[in-house]
């Protein structure tokens, strides 16, 4: 069998190369734009192993990898890195350590979602950085309201207020950036709006974003994201592995028998985190449960600790719902620090 360390760049890439059969070992420099590196995986005999630290750009060589039947294993680069003992680094030292870790099986494989599921990534991306450019342009328009004494908050985008707006006294220049400002957001929002029902269309495809749905406040964006970051969820033990997996939980520097526990890890996918943050705020305000939680956090440590919080006690939820598919959801326990009396009264005909 072949197997081989790859570090992959984006012109290039330095392999180390074992044939176990022979316990012959290459170390070589394939180019990318020259056609070397399929040349070279295409001549060999299938299948190949080829591991490969996790890394961008590289969509195109795990296609190739699967058309010519060889097998691509991809793993954590923070565990890579500290696997390294030696000070000095190369591509060639780099190729050599993946190569080790493959052979002496302390390779450390990470999960991987299908190349579908990672192209419906795309979607979610682009809808969010639309949303971001909406948002970018229309504090540029309410900026220069406000230059001209309009202040009209959220009504500055309704009918009336964009008559208002457009109805403006302003400069030669100040006319010409509003009316282009006015258009590319006029062309964002006819964007965005076609890629809502896409979004919509594809959590209700998938069984675990439905089971997702589900719970107050989470919408087809926040299921959709997260079923496709969390995949399998028997991958994860328990809550407390999902909650890392998404960077929630706190970092920790305890010695000494004193714990040390600063602010969240932010170890994981930076929008599946923003959504659910921003899912949490929505959810304290129709779940009672989370809206006690919330008000008392907040009164405690203040808004922003409260809704990362609440963030991660809604993490906690999906995952368990996730978990047990079907099965009727169990009562709320009192966990330590909560309060022994509710400190709002629970809705009429609530559950909590």
């Amino acid at each position: 069998m072949i197997i081989i360390g790859c570090d992959l760049h984006t012109r290039f890439q330095q392999i180390a190369m074992l044939d176990t059969e022979t316990g012959e070992i290459v170390e070589r420099r394939l180019e990318h734009g020259t056609g070397e590196a399929q040349s070279f995986y295409a001549a060999l005999p299938a299948p190949a192993r080829v591991g490969m630290e996790a890394t961008g750009y590289a969509r195109w060589f795990e296609r190739m990898l699967r058309e010519q039947g060889h097998e691509l294993w991809i793993g954590d680069a923070s565990a890579i890195r500290a696997a390294r003992v030696r000070q000095q680094k190369t591509d060639a030292r780099d190729a050599l350590l993946l190569l080790d870790l493959l052979v002496e099986n302390r390779f450390p494989r990470i999960w991987v979602s299908s190349l579908e599921e990672r192209d419906l990534w795309q979607l979610l991306r682009h809808r969010d950085k639309l949303v971001r450019f909406r948002t970018s342009l229309r504090n540029q328009l309410h900026a220069l309201a406000l230059g001209e004494g309009v202040c009209r908050k959220q009504k500055l985008w309704s009918k009336v207020g964009r008559q208002e707006l457009e109805g403006l006294a302003l400069g030669e220049w100040a006319g010409r950036r509003r009316q282009e400002l006015l258009e590319m957001l006029d062309r964002l929002d006819g964007s965005i709006q076609e890629l809502d029902p896409a979004v919509q269309q594809q959590a209700e495809s998938r069984p675990a974003a439905v089971r997702l749905l589900q719970q107050p406040g989470v919408g087809p964006i926040t299921g959709l994201a997260l079923a496709l970051a969390v995949g399998p969820i028997q991958r994860f033990r328990n809550s407390r592995k999902l909650v890392s997996y998404l960077g929630l939980n706190p970092r920790e520097a305890s010695s000494g028998g004193q714990q040390r526990l600063g602010a969240i890890s932010k170890q994981g996918n930076s929008l599946v985190r923003w959504l659910l943050v921003e899912a949490a705020q929505t959810a304290a305000r129709s779940d009672p449960e989370l809206r006690r939680d919330y008000q008392r956090l907040v009164h405690r440590r203040g808004r922003a600790v409260a809704k990362v919080a609440i963030a991660r006690k809604l993490a906690v939820r999906l995952y368990w719902q996730l978990r047990h598919a079907g099965a009727q959801p169990s009562p709320p326990t009192r966990t330590q620090g909560s309060p022994a009396s509710p400190v709002v009264p629970a809705a009429p005909g609530s559950t909590y």
